[in-house]
């Protein structure tokens, strides 16, 4: 638990968009660590009560508020962002972290995939950025999209989640440019692999595939939610204030390398034979 000390945020009205699990979570709990007022929002009533009790268990001087929100409406994201702010109608703090992932062969994918995908990770961050900036245009403030290395590396089997998460990024880069002016900061987290409700399925399921993460990471070992939540506190805060347009990788020091294998896991879910069927042969990060 942070001490009074750590304070940073105090005072500050943030909106965490996929608030009620895994990084979003991680965020909202650090935000909440330094003083803000928190709103989670998300699809899911009982995983937004589930997520607000256990923080005001943990944080019982944390004011923590709950918005069920699906970032593709606009109407949901602006409704989201009026039950966060203050009194006088303002938001100081905004990450956008609802989002989707997907991966599969490219010659296998459906148009309706990749839309989908885009719609999720650039449309709805889109939405979410919007909503913030027209409620910071008076005060300032920090507007944190979470992106991921795939937007950086791609990567085999990533076609669509690394389009959207690369887009997301441009997206920061632009409106970074034009909001400045208001006193408006917008960056992008990079996270890599995190252990999360998310990642569950590979930890317990594909440790080969988590290996080879590990093997292209310097310091040698997955993150966690806060990590990332750390991260978010300092770009939230002063400390900060002449950071904008600026993409951060969390990631252990993974962007230094190449992406991760993850061939095993979708020959798994789909089998060698029909694996064979659409992925060239030799075509692997070790050839």
């Amino acid at each position: 638990m942070a001490s009074e000390s750590s304070q940073r945020l105090e005072g500050a009205h943030a909106l965490v968009t996929g608030g009620g699990t895994g990084i979003g979570l991680g965020i909202a709990r650090r935000l909440a660590e330094a003083g803000a007022t928190v709103t989670i929002a998300g699809r899911r009533e009982e995983t937004l009560t589930e997520a607000a009790a256990l923080l005001r268990s943990e944080l019982p001087s944390a004011e923590i508020r709950t918005a069920r929100c699906d970032v593709t409406d606009p109407d949901a994201v602006e409704a989201a962002a009026d039950a966060a702010a203050d009194a006088s109608g303002a938001l100081q703090v905004v990450v956008a972290n609802a989002g989707m992932g997907t991966g599969g062969p490219f010659l296998l994918m459906e148009a309706e995939t990749l839309r989908n995908v885009l719609d999720i990770n650039v449309v709805g961050a889109f939405n979410t950025m919007k909503s913030a900036g027209l409620r910071m245009r008076e005060g300032g403030g920090s507007i944190i999209a979470i992106s991921s290395i795939a937007g950086a590396l791609g990567g085999r089997f990533r076609a669509a989640y690394g389009a959207s998460k690369a887009g997301l990024d441009m997206m920061v880069r632009s409106a970074a440019d034009e909001l400045g002016g208001f006193g408006i900061r917008v960056n992008s987290i990079r996270p890599g692999v995190v252990e999360s409700e998310a990642t569950t399925m590979m930890f317990q399921h594909m440790p080969h595939v988590i290996e080879d993460y590990v093997r292209q990471m310097p310091l040698g070992f997955v993150g966690d939610p806060e990590d990332i939540g750390d991260a978010a506190v300092w770009l939230a805060s002063s400390e900060s204030r002449w950071v904008t347009g600026q993409q951060i990788a969390v990631d252990g020091g993974h962007t230094l390398r190449r992406a991760p294998d993850l061939e095993a896991a979708i020959k798994a879910r789909m089998g060698d034979e029909a694996f064979a069927e659409v992925v060239a042969p030799g075509s692997g990060p070790n050839g």
